[in-house]
């Protein structure tokens, strides 16, 4: 711990990135990050697994900052992602938690484009509610 520093935890992001109901993976796949305002924290692509070859750091609130009731600090961060393949409906994953000394594995189910002919600029958004903590 950073001198009482609130962030002074991470948790890590690593993405599944597939196409159809068999989860053929998909490989260069680009993965980008950003903080609630935007901020942009990673850019990644994919490897031939789906995968990206290590999970992204986030930054997340100490584990023990989250512990006791009405200290108004949530106990995770909050991120959004992005997932861009040429010929695939893009994704948009808002408010995506992070808690601390965790893993959290994003599935990212790919469609391609030639199924969906008329949403060939479409933007697929998933919204993540907030943990009722």
């Amino acid at each position: 711990m950073k001198g009482g520093d609130i962030l002074a935890d991470s948790g890590y992001i690593q993405v599944h990135a597939y196409t159809s109901y068999a989860q053929i993976p998909l490989r260069d796949v680009a993965v980008s990050v950003t903080d609630a305002s935007g901020g942009a924290i990673a850019l990644r692509l994919t490897n031939r697994n789906g995968l990206l070859d290590a999970p992204i750091e986030i930054a997340a609130p100490n584990v023990t900052s989250g512990q006791s009731p009405n200290t108004g600090i949530i106990p995770f961060a909050v991120v959004n992602l992005y997932a861009r393949l040429n010929g695939y409906e893009a994704i948009e994953i808002e408010n995506l938690q992070i808690f601390p000394g965790t893993t959290t594995v994003q599935n990212l189910e790919m469609i391609p484009l030639s199924e969906l002919p008329q949403s060939f600029n479409k933007l697929e958004v998933f919204p993540t509610p907030s943990q009722n903590l």
